[in-house]
C-alpha cells in the first residue's frame, strides 16, 4: 500500500496523522474545537470531507481533493503573483496540511508552555478507489474511538463526524452525499452497528462502479 501517495485533484484519500512519541494532540475540548477551526480554514478550500475523528493522540479524515480548476482558483487567491510550475498541485495541497499542523502546533505549544514538534514529520494518506473501501473507511474512522477504548459506543464520542452526519445542524461535511451513499439514515446507522472487526471492515459490497457525485 502506498501511504504517501500524492494528493491529486478529484481523488479520495484516507488521511492520518499522529503526535510524536507519547505526546497528546488534544488536552481539552477547546483544543479539539480549535483544530477543527484551523482545519476549516486551511483544508476546506482544497478538499471535501466525508468523515473525520479526532482522538487524543491521532486524527483520521476521509477527504476528496477539489477539482483542478478550484485548486487553481484558490492558489491564485493565496498567491496572486505566484507562478504555477509543472506538477505544482500535489505540493500545494500538502502545503495546506502543513499549514494546518504548524498553525495548530504553535498555538498548542504556546498554551501549554511547550516546545518542539507536536506531529510526527509525515502524514499518511491512502487513496480510496473502490466502493467497498470507501464504505469501510467511513466505518473505520467512526469506530476508531471505540477500538482504542475511549468509549463503548460510537455515538458517545463527541469528536467525530458520526453525530454530525445524523444531525440537522449546519455543517461543511458532505452529509447528504454520505447518507445517500449508504441509502438513507437508517442504513447508515445499521452499517455502523457491525461488530468492531476493523481489520476486516469491508462487510457490505456495492456496485463495481465507484463515483461520489
Amino acid at each position: 500500500m502506498d501511504y504517501y501517495a500524492p494528493l491529486l485533484a478529484d481523488k479520495i484519500y484516507h488521511i492520518t496523522a499522529r503526535a510524536v512519541g507519547k505526546e497528546k494532540l488534544f488536552l481539552h475540548d477547546d483544543n479539539y474545537r480549535f483544530f477543527l477551526s484551523r482545519y476549516d480554514r486551511y483544508i476546506s478550500p482544497v478538499a471535501d470531507t466525508f468523515a473525520w475523528a479526532l482522538l487524543p493522540n491521532h486524527i483520521h479524515f476521509l477527504i476528496r481533493i477539489k477539482p483542478y480548476p478550484q485548486l487553481q482558483e484558490h492558489y491564485k487567491k493565496i498567491k496572486p503573483h505566484g507562478k504555477e510550475e509543472e506538477g505544482w498541485q500535489p505540493g500545494f495541497v500538502m502545503k495546506r496540511f502543513g499549514n494546518l499542523f504548524n498553525s495548530y502546533a504553535k498555538s498548542f505549544n504556546l498554551q501549554n508552555n511547550r516546545r518542539g514538534a507536536l506531529f510526527i514529520d509525515y502524514m499518511r494518506r491512502l487513496e480510496v478507489n473502490t466502493a467497498a473501501h470507501y464504505s469501510a473507511t467511513i466505518f473505520y474512522i467512526h469506530k476508531n474511538p471505540v477500538h482504542h477504548g475511549y468509549c463503548k459506543q460510537i455515538s458517545n464520542w463527541p469528536w467525530s463526524s458520526y453525530k454530525t452526519i445524523l444531525s440537522k445542524a449546519p455543517t461543511k461535511i458532505e452529509r447528504q452525499l454520505v447518507l445517500d451513499w449508504f441509502g438513507d439514515t437508517g442504513k447508515f446507522i445499521a452499517y455502523h452497528a457491525q461488530p468492531i472487526h476493523l481489520k476486516n471492515a469491508v462487510l457490505v459490497e456495492f456496485e463495481d462502479s465507484f463515483k461520489i457525485s
